[in-house]
Formats: C-alpha cells, sequence, structure tokens
C-alpha cells in the first residue's frame, strides 16, 4: 500500500503550525509526512488507520504520531449522512527536534526524544492526559504568538510525562512505502472503509488498481503486512468495538451492522482481535467508565 509523501510545513523545520479544522467531512488521502502531528477530534467519528493499525475514532479522540508514519482518517457514512454533524478538530504538526534550539537540559532533551520515539508506533492517549491536554487544545487556536508557544510546549510536557496511552502501530511496522501507487491504495482504503458492512469480493477491489486478483493479493499483503481479508475483518471489529460502548445495540445487532453474516464468525474474529468475547468486551468497557 503506498501513502503520499507530503509536505506539511512550507515555514521552515523549525516551525509548529497549529490548525483547526470545521468541516461537514473528515476524508484525506493515505500519506505520511517528515514532522509530528497531534490529532484531537473534537467531534466526529470513523475510521483511522496508522501504520499497520486498523481501528476507530470517535470524540475527545487524542492521538500523537511521529514523522514518517502512514496514516489516514475518515468519517463514517453514517456521520456524513446527517446534516446537522460537522467535523470539529485541532491538528498541531511539529519538527521532533523543537526543543534543540530552546534548550540544552539533557533531561528534558532526553524525555523528548523518547516521547517522539514512542509516537513512531502512534500513541492514543486517555484518562487525565487526554482532558488536561484536550482543554488547551480547545483554545489553541485562538492563541497568538508567545502565548500559543507556551500552551504548545504545555502540552508537549504532558505528554511526554504521561503513561495513559496506548500504541497503536505494530512493534515491527516499518514504514514500507515509496511515491509509487497513491493512487491504488488510497481507492483501497477509501473504498474499504465505505463498504465493510457488505460482502466483498475480491476482484471488484483488485478491478480499483487494474490488477489480476493474484497479483494484487500479493501487492497488497506486501505493503499492508496483512492479507485483504485480515485487513477487512479488522474494520469490522474496530466498528462492532465501538457499537458495543452503547448499550443500545444487541450483540447480534452489533454482529450484523460490522459487515457478518452470523454471529458464529462474529465471536470469531472478535476474540482473534481483541482477546475477548464481544460480550466480555462490553463488560471490560462499561466497568471502566465507572472508574
Amino acid at each position: 500500500m503506498k501513502p503520499e509523501l507530503i509536505e506539511i510545513n512550507p515555514l521552515g523545520t523549525k516551525a509548529v503550525r497549529v490548525k483547526r479544522l470545521e468541516t461537514n467531512c473528515l476524508i484525506a488521502s493515505f500519506h505520511f509526512h517528515d514532522l509530528c502531528e497531534l490529532v484531537w477530534i473534537e467531534k466526529s467519528y470513523g475510521k483511522r488507520i496508522v501504520g499497520d493499525h486498523i481501528g476507530s475514532f470517535e470524540d475527545h479522540d487524542l492521538v500523537l504520531m511521529g514523522p514518517d508514519l502512514p496514516h489516514i482518517w475518515q468519517s463514517d457514512n453514517n456521520f456524513l449522512a446527517e446534516e446537522k454533524n460537522k467535523v470539529k478538530s485541532t491538528v498541531i504538526y511539529f519538527p521532533s527536534d523543537f526543543l534543540t534550539a530552546l534548550t540544552e537540559d539533557k533531561g528534558v532533551l532526553n524525555l523528548m526524544d523518547d516521547m517522539v520515539r514512542r509516537a513512531s508506533r502512534g500513541l492514543r492517549f486517555y484518562g487525565k492526559t487526554n482532558r488536561e491536554v484536550t482543554r488547551i487544545l480547545a483554545k489553541l487556536p485562538q492563541k497568538k504568538g508567545v502565548d500559543q508557544v507556551i500552551s504548545f510546549l504545555q502540552i508537549a510536557d504532558i505528554l511526554a510525562s504521561s503513561n495513559e496511552y496506548e500504541y497503536l502501530a505494530s512493534i515491527s511496522f516499518k514504514n514500507p512505502y515509496d511515491e509509487k501507487d497513491t493512487n491504488r491504495i488510497n481507492k483501497v482504503y477509501q473504498f474499504l472503509m465505505q463498504n465493510f458492512q457488505r460482502d466483498i469480493n475480491l476482484s471488484e477491489v483488485a478491478d480499483l488498481c487494474n490488477m489480476t486478483t493474484n497479483s494484487f493479493c500479493r501487492f497488497f499483503k506486501d505493503r499492508a503486512q496483512k492479507s485483504l481479508t485480515q485487513f477487512v475483518n479488522e474494520i469490522r471489529i474496530g466498528h462492532a468495538c465501538k457499537l458495543l460502548q452503547s448499550a443500545d445495540y444487541s450483540i447480534s445487532e452489533v454482529c450484523y451492522a460490522s459487515g457478518y453474516n452470523n454471529l458464529t464468525n462474529f465471536n470469531k474474529f472478535f476474540k482473534q482481535i481483541t482477546g475477548m468475547k464481544p460480550s466480555q468486551y462490553r463488560g471490560h468497557i462499561n466497568n471502566r467508565s465507572k472508574e
């Protein structure tokens, strides 16, 4: 799979850029760049791919990604279909060595270097860390000059010192992409994220890339480091995990809404991917929300 290498920061390698996004939809190409990226989804829900991680995002999601980590975020069709819905998000781009011109304190520099190293896999922050950082992020776009820089440094310090995070990409993930095949892999990802709830025929996906099914399977597995079947199942189970957080859906309803035709397959793949049965996952989420 080939994400697109994009240039984010025309102002120079030392600049920190804050971008506020308010739009009807969140659909981007699969890409990577040479800066760190902090993403706060204030309002939206959908699917995200970070490295070889495939999952869902929702309101209040906070993710830090290191340089050259391929990623894509896309709002779900249900979110896009509701006219009153509007994506609200704040993104910060910054160089991995942003502190080197400000301090020679080895302790501080080592702390930030370690944060960037961990962010090479993508970090999703939760708990108190999430709440503290998003309170600052909510006001950050309105700040200018030194005030904005001070707020950014506060955010960096909180994230670097936190242990309230989970890794997204696997420890073995290495960016295998170059500048070829950008259009092909973007077509495939957009198609799968929009159609995972129905039966997907291998030939229709291969046709998107003008490949035979055998050639496409080799192409996809070589880039994605997993088969198309595994990829689709991870999208579906990620969607199921989101639905299971709501008591509005029975496990059977979650099964069919996630693209499975029977509970047996749903239960098998859910446990294979999450390590838990759907009922156990729902109980785990409910218990965690009470803490």
